[in-house]
């Protein structure tokens, strides 16, 4: 198991501190928020991308994902969302990253059209993205928290450019088992996101563990060799306790959850 953590986790923190925390803590990759108040997004010069693929080459850690905001379901025109998606793999290639993450963003229309926007507009993304050499991954989130909703977008798409995200959480708040929700990513899941929190209804972060999300029965229908990043909503909860001295216990609970079963 190769293990990330998102810099969603760390708001605003310098890179070189990111690359830094992930090599102290034992973790190879990050997943990278591409936001404005952060220091990676797609306004970035060529001379500022190549400073931070130094700073990743420098410390032996890899950019996993830039972790994007298009909507890709969301009502109204395809070209602004496409050129939004376009940025973004740019930004990856660019980077070196072998993912972008997308949301679906569709709870402004019903779900088949929903699913059909989606579908439409990551098949004419596909193309493109391929010819970067970055994957589009949409994340079980919002209006398809199920990974069999996400399954249904991405497997009418039909194409290897395109994939799925597991965010554990929102599979859970679904009200899906584990074992279903894998069941139907696996053939499209670029990797899974983990996280902890104490019920459906208190979602502040918590060290991995500590609530109430199925983290061995989500980890044991993984290969040996998945990616699994921690995101931890410090952003949206600057109330939870800081992301840096959770580190190494994480990687630790991670690592036994995922240990072959004797």
């Amino acid at each position: 198991m190769k293990l990330a953590f998102s810099t969603l986790g760390v708001p605003g923190l310098p890179i070189s501190e990111v690359v830094r925390l992930a090599a102290e803590h034992g973790y190879q990759g990050v997943e990278l928020r591409a936001h404005p108040e952060e220091p990676v997004h797609p306004g970035l010069s060529m001379l500022e991308r190549a400073d931070v693929v130094e700073e990743f080459k420098r410390g032996g850690i890899e950019i996993l994902t830039v972790a994007g905001y298009v909507r890709a379901a969301s009502e109204g025109e395809d070209q602004p969302v496409l050129d939004e998606l376009a940025g973004l793999v740019e930004l990856a290639r660019d980077l070196g990253a072998r993912n972008v993450r997308v949301f679906p963003g569709g709870g402004d229309q019903g779900p088949d059209a929903a699913d059909a926007t989606a579908a439409r507009r990551l098949a004419a993304a596909a193309p493109y993205a391929a010819d970067m050499g970055v994957r589009i991954l949409l994340e079980t989130h919002d209006s398809h928290r199920a990974g069999a909703a996400v399954a249904r977008v991405v497997g009418t798409v039909g194409h290897g450019s395109i994939g799925a995200l597991w965010d554990i959480m929102h599979t859970w708040l679904a009200g899906e088992e584990p074992v279903a929700s894998h069941a139907v990513l696996a053939p499209h899941l670029g990797y899974v996101q983990v996280k902890d929190i104490a019920s459906a209804e208190d979602t502040e972060p918590l060290a991995l563990g500590a609530g109430v999300l199925p983290l061995r029965a989500c980890l044991d229908t993984l290969d040996a060799d998945s990616w699994v990043c921690w995101e931890y909503e410090k952003r949206w909860h600057p109330e939870a306790a800081d992301l840096p001295g959770l580190l190494s216990a994480g990687r630790e609970h991670l690592l036994r959850l995922g240990a072959p079963k004797q």
